[in-house]
């Protein structure tokens, strides 16, 4: 038994997507849904932590499910090379292995291994990388991830695709589209294959990954080319790694405009809070981020004013909580110069105070994205965030719609 009062929280229950509520707001095409998968029942939109090794970094499962989340990510790639795919079925999946009673998303590795510069090699096939560990090597085609990721046994998981990097030139982009969109054919065939359920034996949700850079008919053309594969979900993909925040918008808007509106949207590996912020508004219902955790672990938290970073020598004597608007345990308990000396000293206490809280911070963020759309503010809820999150001023109180955040 766990402290979740149960081995598993697995239902049996087939993937459906419900939206339940659409903006009637000018402008707002966010959406309020209901993601049901095997190991948990989600409310979007939703933000995912990123546990890349089996772990959200310096928390513990049931911190994460004291904050409220109930579906975490996994990737393909790292679990692959370790611990392998094959002892993790053997420990009846992710989910036992880690010891972790929601849903689980498993990415296809794609990313990863397209940032190995140097060390792959692209081919029809699929790609040839060195480990980054030892340097053994490997190959990744649209079968290979298929059943790795079967015998990891997320709820949802991924199509393998080709992430261009940026900027790229049309011509490139266009390759690495098509590519793309002859893997996800090989990875639908692989997946029905394997009668959609993992090796555990539950339902498996497939999504397919949109491409296209920042050019406008290579979305579009990735966007109807995979609709057509008729995937139960969708991901946008390729976005996040360098493009200014208005290319990433318009990229957002003309795959929304045409992924079918029944079915979760994905928007991976993004992001800030205002990121996150602008893509609700655009549709997206699902996303997933490390900078969270990662600039947890570099003393920088967020607050509804904006990112501090406790490391600065203006907190050292600073005894108000992280956020004094923040209603988390650490912002209950401990103090901006207690945690700033945690990480002088190089405890490790002090990462695991600054994560907790981060996360919690992303998690209400969006349960008051949710509010907002259900009652037609979402205007007024980003005007006043951005007010408040945009600059630090000591002397103000922040708004009420940040003092919620």
């Amino acid at each position: 038994m766990n402290s979740h009062g149960s081995r598993s929280h697995l239902n049996h229950k087939s993937f459906s997507f419900e939206v339940r509520h659409t903006s009637q707001e000018m402008g707002v095409s966010g959406r309020c849904g209901t993601l049901h998968l095997p190991h948990a029942t989600v409310e979007t939109p939703i933000f995912m932590p990123v546990g890349t090794q089996a772990t959200v970094k310096a928390m513990t499962p049931e911190e994460l499910w004291e904050i409220g989340y109930r579906l975490i990510l996994g990737n393909t790639y790292h679990l692959h090379l370790r611990p392998g795919e094959n002892l993790m079925e053997r420990a009846g999946g992710l989910h036992r292995f880690q010891g972790w009673d929601g849903a689980l998303l498993t990415d296809s590795g794609g990313f990863q291994v397209f940032s190995l510069t140097g060390l792959r090699r692209i081919g029809e096939d699929g790609v040839e990388f060195q480990s980054h560990i030892d340097g053994s090597k490997h190959l990744f085609t649209p079968e290979t991830v298929m059943e790795i990721q079967r015998k990891i046994g997320a709820d949802i998981i991924m199509a393998f695709d080709e992430c261009p990097p940026y900027p790229s030139t049309w011509e490139y982009a266009k390759a690495a589209n098509d590519r793309t969109h002859r893997w996800a054919e090989r990875c639908m065939v692989a997946y029905n294959s394997a009668g959609r359920r993992a090796a555990g034996g539950w339902q498996q949700t497939l999504f397919g990954i949109v491409q296209g850079s920042c050019y406008r008919d290579l979305r579009e053309e990735s966007a109807k080319t995979l609709i057509a594969m008729d995937f139960p979900g969708y991901a946008i993909g390729g976005l996040a790694v360098g493009e200014t925040l208005e290319n990433r918008n318009a990229a957002i808007s003309w795959c929304n405009a045409l992924l079918p509106t029944e079915k979760p949207r994905y928007l991976m590996g993004v992001g800030t809070p205002i990121d996150i912020i602008d893509a609700v508004q655009r549709g997206v219902d699902m996303f997933d981020c490390v900078l969270p955790t990662r600039n947890a672990r570099n003393a920088q938290v967020f607050t509804s004013r904006g990112v501090l970073n406790l490391r600065n020598a203006q907190f050292s004597a600073d005894f108000t909580p992280l956020d004094p608007y923040c209603s988390c345990r650490v912002c209950r308990r401990h103090t901006r110069a207690y945690v700033r000396h945690l990480f002088q000293t190089n405890e490790i206490l002090g990462c695991r105070l600054t994560t907790y809280h981060n996360l919690h911070f992303f998690y209400q963020l969006m349960a008051h994205l949710r509010d907002a759309l259900k009652e037609g503010s979402f205007h007024a809820f980003r005007t006043a965030f951005l007010r408040d999150y945009q600059r630090w001023e000591e002397e103000e109180e922040p708004s009420e719609a940040n003092q919620r955040a």
